[in-house]
Protein backbone atom coordinates (compact mmCIF):
# COMPACT_ATOMS: atom_id res chain seq x y z
CA UNK A 1 0.00 0.00 0.00
CA UNK A 2 1.41 3.39 -0.98
CA UNK A 3 1.92 5.92 1.80
CA UNK A 4 -0.40 8.94 1.78
CA UNK A 5 1.51 12.20 1.44
CA UNK A 6 1.02 14.55 4.41
CA UNK A 7 -0.47 17.38 2.32
CA UNK A 8 -2.46 15.20 -0.09
CA UNK A 9 -5.70 16.91 -1.09
CA UNK A 10 -4.55 20.32 0.14
CA UNK A 11 -4.64 23.47 -1.99
CA UNK A 12 -1.83 25.99 -1.47
CA UNK A 13 -1.27 29.53 -2.72
CA UNK A 14 2.34 30.74 -2.78
CA UNK A 15 2.70 34.35 -3.86
CA UNK A 16 5.76 35.30 -5.86
CA UNK A 17 6.42 31.66 -6.68
CA UNK A 18 7.97 31.93 -10.13
CA UNK A 19 11.53 31.91 -8.82
CA UNK A 20 13.75 31.97 -5.74
CA UNK A 21 12.35 31.14 -2.33
CA UNK A 22 8.76 31.13 -3.56
CA UNK A 23 9.51 28.56 -6.25
CA UNK A 24 11.25 26.28 -3.74
CA UNK A 25 8.31 26.54 -1.35
CA UNK A 26 5.82 25.75 -4.10
CA UNK A 27 7.80 22.70 -5.23
CA UNK A 28 8.28 21.38 -1.70
CA UNK A 29 4.58 21.71 -0.89
CA UNK A 30 3.80 19.89 -4.13
CA UNK A 31 6.26 17.13 -3.22
CA UNK A 32 4.29 16.69 0.00
CA UNK A 33 1.04 16.29 -1.95
CA UNK A 34 -0.48 19.77 -2.29
CA UNK A 35 -1.91 21.32 -5.44
CA UNK A 36 -0.43 24.78 -5.99
CA UNK A 37 -1.54 28.21 -7.14
CA UNK A 38 1.54 29.86 -8.65
CA UNK A 39 1.36 33.66 -8.47
CA UNK A 40 3.40 36.19 -10.42
CA UNK A 41 3.16 39.91 -11.11
CA UNK A 42 5.22 40.65 -14.27
CA UNK A 43 7.16 37.72 -15.70
CA UNK A 44 4.91 34.81 -16.62
CA UNK A 45 7.60 32.54 -18.05
CA UNK A 46 9.24 31.54 -14.72
CA UNK A 47 5.78 31.01 -13.22
CA UNK A 48 4.87 28.64 -16.03
CA UNK A 49 8.17 26.81 -15.54
CA UNK A 50 7.35 26.37 -11.85
CA UNK A 51 3.87 25.14 -12.74
CA UNK A 52 5.29 22.61 -15.20
CA UNK A 53 7.62 21.27 -12.51
CA UNK A 54 4.67 20.94 -10.12
CA UNK A 55 2.63 19.05 -12.71
CA UNK A 56 5.56 16.71 -13.33
CA UNK A 57 5.17 15.66 -9.68
CA UNK A 58 1.59 14.63 -10.36
CA UNK A 59 0.07 17.69 -8.71
CA UNK A 60 -2.25 20.33 -10.15
CA UNK A 61 -0.91 23.83 -10.78
CA UNK A 62 -2.88 27.01 -11.53
CA UNK A 63 -0.97 30.12 -12.63
CA UNK A 64 -2.55 33.47 -11.69
CA UNK A 65 -1.18 36.95 -12.29
CA UNK A 66 -1.84 39.45 -9.50
CA UNK A 67 -0.16 42.68 -8.44
CA UNK A 68 -0.52 42.43 -4.68
CA UNK A 69 0.00 46.17 -4.21
CA UNK A 70 -3.53 46.56 -5.61
CA UNK A 71 -6.44 45.52 -3.41
CA UNK A 72 -8.57 44.82 -6.48
CA UNK A 73 -5.97 42.30 -7.68
CA UNK A 74 -6.04 40.56 -4.30
CA UNK A 75 -9.83 40.30 -4.50
CA UNK A 76 -9.64 38.93 -8.04
CA UNK A 77 -6.94 36.40 -7.08
CA UNK A 78 -8.99 34.85 -4.28
CA UNK A 79 -12.21 34.99 -6.28
CA UNK A 80 -10.53 32.98 -9.03
CA UNK A 81 -9.25 30.46 -6.49
CA UNK A 82 -12.76 30.05 -5.11
CA UNK A 83 -14.31 29.62 -8.56
CA UNK A 84 -11.69 27.28 -10.04
CA UNK A 85 -10.58 25.28 -6.99
CA UNK A 86 -13.38 25.69 -4.48
CA UNK A 87 -11.28 26.68 -1.49
CA UNK A 88 -7.84 27.07 0.05
CA UNK A 89 -5.89 25.26 2.77
CA UNK A 90 -2.47 26.95 2.75
CA UNK A 91 -1.48 30.55 2.05
CA UNK A 92 2.23 31.44 1.91
CA UNK A 93 2.79 35.19 1.69
CA UNK A 94 6.18 35.25 -0.02
CA UNK A 95 5.98 38.03 -2.63
CA UNK A 96 8.07 41.02 -1.58
CA UNK A 97 9.54 44.18 -2.98
CA UNK A 98 11.24 47.30 -1.73
CA UNK A 99 12.66 50.74 -2.36
CA UNK A 100 16.17 50.39 -0.97
CA UNK A 101 17.44 53.84 -0.01
CA UNK A 102 18.62 55.59 3.17
CA UNK A 103 15.92 57.33 5.20
CA UNK A 104 16.75 60.79 3.84
CA UNK A 105 16.41 59.54 0.27
CA UNK A 106 13.09 57.79 0.70
CA UNK A 107 10.22 58.97 -1.50
CA UNK A 108 6.55 58.57 -0.76
CA UNK A 109 6.03 56.45 -3.87
CA UNK A 110 8.77 53.99 -2.88
CA UNK A 111 7.61 53.88 0.73
CA UNK A 112 3.98 53.25 -0.24
CA UNK A 113 4.97 50.55 -2.74
CA UNK A 114 7.08 48.71 -0.18
CA UNK A 115 4.46 48.83 2.57
CA UNK A 116 1.65 47.88 0.21
CA UNK A 117 3.41 44.82 -1.22
CA UNK A 118 5.09 43.54 1.94
CA UNK A 119 2.59 44.17 4.73
CA UNK A 120 -0.72 45.64 3.55
CA UNK A 121 -1.09 42.82 1.01
CA UNK A 122 -0.55 40.25 3.74
CA UNK A 123 -3.39 41.63 5.86
CA UNK A 124 -5.95 41.83 3.08
CA UNK A 125 -4.91 38.55 1.47
CA UNK A 126 -5.31 36.87 4.87
CA UNK A 127 -8.79 38.40 5.11
CA UNK A 128 -9.64 36.92 1.71
CA UNK A 129 -8.11 33.55 2.56
CA UNK A 130 -10.03 33.29 5.83
CA UNK A 131 -13.49 32.26 4.52
CA UNK A 132 -11.96 29.87 1.98
CA UNK A 133 -10.09 28.11 4.80
CA UNK A 134 -12.99 28.12 7.25
CA UNK A 135 -15.13 26.40 4.62
CA UNK A 136 -12.54 23.59 4.50
CA UNK A 137 -12.27 23.23 8.27
CA UNK A 138 -9.16 25.36 8.83
CA UNK A 139 -5.80 26.07 7.29
CA UNK A 140 -2.28 27.42 7.60
CA UNK A 141 -0.88 30.84 6.78
CA UNK A 142 2.88 31.47 6.65
CA UNK A 143 4.48 34.84 5.96
CA UNK A 144 8.08 35.28 4.84
CA UNK A 145 9.84 37.98 6.86
CA UNK A 146 13.43 39.24 7.10
CA UNK A 147 16.09 39.90 9.75
CA UNK A 148 15.70 43.57 8.84
CA UNK A 149 12.49 43.58 10.86
CA UNK A 150 14.60 43.46 14.04
CA UNK A 151 18.10 44.50 12.93
CA UNK A 152 19.31 47.60 11.12
CA UNK A 153 20.57 46.75 7.62
CA UNK A 154 22.02 49.25 5.11
CA UNK A 155 19.42 51.11 3.01
CA UNK A 156 16.72 48.78 4.36
CA UNK A 157 14.48 51.20 6.27
CA UNK A 158 11.38 50.75 4.11
CA UNK A 159 11.65 46.97 3.80
CA UNK A 160 12.65 46.59 7.46
CA UNK A 161 9.64 48.59 8.62
CA UNK A 162 7.32 46.66 6.32
CA UNK A 163 8.64 43.34 7.63
CA UNK A 164 8.29 44.50 11.24
CA UNK A 165 4.65 45.27 10.44
CA UNK A 166 4.29 41.85 8.82
CA UNK A 167 5.56 40.15 11.98
CA UNK A 168 3.13 42.15 14.13
CA UNK A 169 0.31 41.17 11.78
CA UNK A 170 1.38 37.54 12.14
CA UNK A 171 0.85 37.69 15.89
CA UNK A 172 -2.48 39.52 15.73
CA UNK A 173 -3.88 37.31 12.98
CA UNK A 174 -2.70 34.19 14.82
CA UNK A 175 -4.76 35.09 17.90
CA UNK A 176 -7.85 36.03 15.89
CA UNK A 177 -7.72 33.09 13.48
CA UNK A 178 -6.71 30.27 15.86
CA UNK A 179 -10.26 29.64 17.19
CA UNK A 180 -11.22 28.91 13.58
CA UNK A 181 -8.46 26.27 13.24
CA UNK A 182 -6.26 28.53 11.11
CA UNK A 183 -2.64 28.80 12.23
CA UNK A 184 -0.59 31.87 11.32
CA UNK A 185 3.21 31.95 11.59
CA UNK A 186 6.19 33.57 9.88
CA UNK A 187 9.63 32.47 8.75
CA UNK A 188 12.58 34.88 8.80
CA UNK A 189 15.44 33.62 6.61
CA UNK A 190 18.98 34.89 6.83
CA UNK A 191 21.01 35.78 3.75
CA UNK A 192 19.70 33.53 0.97
CA UNK A 193 21.50 33.24 -2.36
CA UNK A 194 18.83 34.18 -4.89
CA UNK A 195 18.55 36.62 -7.78
CA UNK A 196 16.96 39.11 -5.36
CA UNK A 197 20.39 39.91 -3.88
CA UNK A 198 21.27 41.97 -6.94
CA UNK A 199 18.81 44.62 -5.74
CA UNK A 200 20.78 45.22 -2.54
CA UNK A 201 23.95 47.16 -3.29
CA UNK A 202 25.35 46.70 0.22
CA UNK A 203 25.11 42.92 -0.16
CA UNK A 204 26.93 42.85 -3.48
CA UNK A 205 30.31 43.91 -2.13
CA UNK A 206 33.03 41.33 -2.78
CA UNK A 207 33.55 40.46 0.89
CA UNK A 208 29.90 40.36 2.01
CA UNK A 209 29.09 36.74 1.24
CA UNK A 210 32.43 35.26 2.42
CA UNK A 211 32.09 37.22 5.68
CA UNK A 212 28.52 36.02 6.11
CA UNK A 213 29.63 32.41 5.70
CA UNK A 214 32.49 32.91 8.17
CA UNK A 215 30.08 34.37 10.73
CA UNK A 216 27.50 31.61 10.33
CA UNK A 217 28.04 28.77 12.83
CA UNK A 218 26.46 26.29 10.42
CA UNK A 219 29.23 27.10 7.94
CA UNK A 220 27.15 28.02 4.91
CA UNK A 221 24.44 30.37 3.72
CA UNK A 222 20.75 29.54 3.82
CA UNK A 223 19.29 28.02 0.64
CA UNK A 224 15.75 28.45 -0.70
CA UNK A 225 15.27 24.75 0.03
CA UNK A 226 16.11 25.35 3.72
CA UNK A 227 13.34 27.94 3.91
CA UNK A 228 10.92 25.71 2.03
CA UNK A 229 11.51 22.88 4.50
CA UNK A 230 10.57 25.04 7.48
CA UNK A 231 7.51 26.47 5.73
CA UNK A 232 6.35 22.96 4.84
CA UNK A 233 6.81 21.85 8.45
CA UNK A 234 4.68 24.78 9.65
CA UNK A 235 1.95 23.65 7.24
CA UNK A 236 2.02 20.09 8.57
CA UNK A 237 0.05 18.50 11.41
CA UNK A 238 3.30 18.21 13.39
CA UNK A 239 3.22 22.00 13.85
CA UNK A 240 -0.34 22.04 15.22
CA UNK A 241 0.59 23.96 18.39
CA UNK A 242 2.93 26.52 16.79
CA UNK A 243 0.89 29.70 16.61
CA UNK A 244 1.94 33.30 16.02
CA UNK A 245 5.67 32.61 15.96
CA UNK A 246 8.49 33.96 13.81
CA UNK A 247 10.96 31.16 13.06
CA UNK A 248 14.49 32.32 12.26
CA UNK A 249 16.33 30.26 9.63
CA UNK A 250 19.89 31.60 9.45
CA UNK A 251 22.30 28.86 10.55
CA UNK A 252 22.93 30.72 13.81
CA UNK A 253 24.17 33.93 12.17
CA UNK A 254 22.16 36.31 14.36
CA UNK A 255 23.26 34.53 17.54
CA UNK A 256 26.86 35.68 17.22
CA UNK A 257 26.76 38.71 14.87
CA UNK A 258 26.03 42.10 16.48
CA UNK A 259 22.74 43.66 15.42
Amino acid sequence: MSETLPLAGKIALVTGSGRGIGRSIALRLAQEGADIIVNFVRNQSPAETTAAAIRSLGRKALVIQANLSRLEDIDALFNQIQVELGGLDIFVSNAASGFNRPALQQKQSGWDWTINVNSRAFLFAAQSAFPLMVARGGGQIVAISSPGSQRVLPDYIAVGASKAALEALTRYLAVEFAPHHIRVNAVSPGLVLTDALQHFAALNQADTIPNAITNTPAGRLVTPEDVAGVVTFLCSPDAAMICGQVITVDGGYTLITPG
